[in-house]
């Protein structure tokens, strides 16, 4: 767990940093700086998209995922808990984006390759390389998204325990039906959802992002019988 400890404490860090930037920026270049990390949440996207070479298993993985995702509402759910958060924290304060910036961040900090891959490595050999290396980067970005979009940021920390944390303790159990191919193709998945959050980010959709983060696992299941 150590990779994943460094990791919530870089997201801490960051954020708080951004949130003593935040008070001298105003409104127009916060707009500005949401869409320039939009456009950077998209370039790495698109850069994992490589990693995956089973365009059935990246299809598969969308459409079992969206429709557990959308079944159970995962967005909904989340963006409860992130409400909650905001209520807890600012009141019944609408305009508080305490519940975007939740979110947002919790989707960028945890559903790309180097988090997949990093827990992974992390349980199954003790490697935190990867994770170290995440959390220099995860650094950097909650300064700039908690400049943005404010203390949510900071919650989107406990995300990233629960997620990765899970994936590390869980990892010596699906190693034996862990295939590379598995894990390739569950970056790729990460990556294409990582796109589908930058468009938000930009302002071009508004799709329910979350519901998509149950298709990252299905290649673990599909690349038993797909290869």
């Amino acid at each position: 767990m150590l990779g994943t400890i460094v990791n919530v404490i870089a997201v801490l860090a960051g954020g708080l940093i951004g949130l003593l930037v935040k008070k001298g920026l105003p409104q127009r270049l916060e707009k500005g700086l949401m869409t320039a990390l939009g456009f950077c949440t998209m370039y790495i996207g698109i850069s994992g998209l490589s990693d995956g070479k089973l365009t059935l298993v990246l299809i598969l993985s969308m459409v079992f995922g969206t429709i557990i995702g959308e079944l159970i509402d995962l967005d909904k759910q989340i963006n409860r808990l992130g409400e909650f958060v905001r209520d807890k924290v600012s009141g019944k304060d609408t305009k508080s984006n305490i519940a975007e910036g939740f979110v947002s961040a919790s989707l960028l900090f945890c559903v790309g390759a180097m988090s997949i891959v990093g827990s992974l490595e992390s349980g199954i050999s003790g490697n935190h390389e990867i994770l170290f290396a995440k959390s220099t980067l995860d650094f950097v970005a909650a300064i700039l998204f908690a400049s943005s979009l404010g203390v949510g940021v900071l919650f989107s920390a406990a995300f990233v325990l629960v997620y990765q944390g899970s994936i590390t303790l869980l990892a010596q159990w699906v190693a034996p039906v862990l295939s590379d191919a598995a894990v390739a193709e569950m970056s790729c998945v990460g990556s294409l959802i990582l796109i589908a959050l930058a468009l938000n980010m930009i302002g071009l959709s508004k799709y329910k992002v979350m519901n998509f983060v149950p298709a990252i696992f299905m290649p673990i299941l599909l690349c038993l019988f797909i290869h």
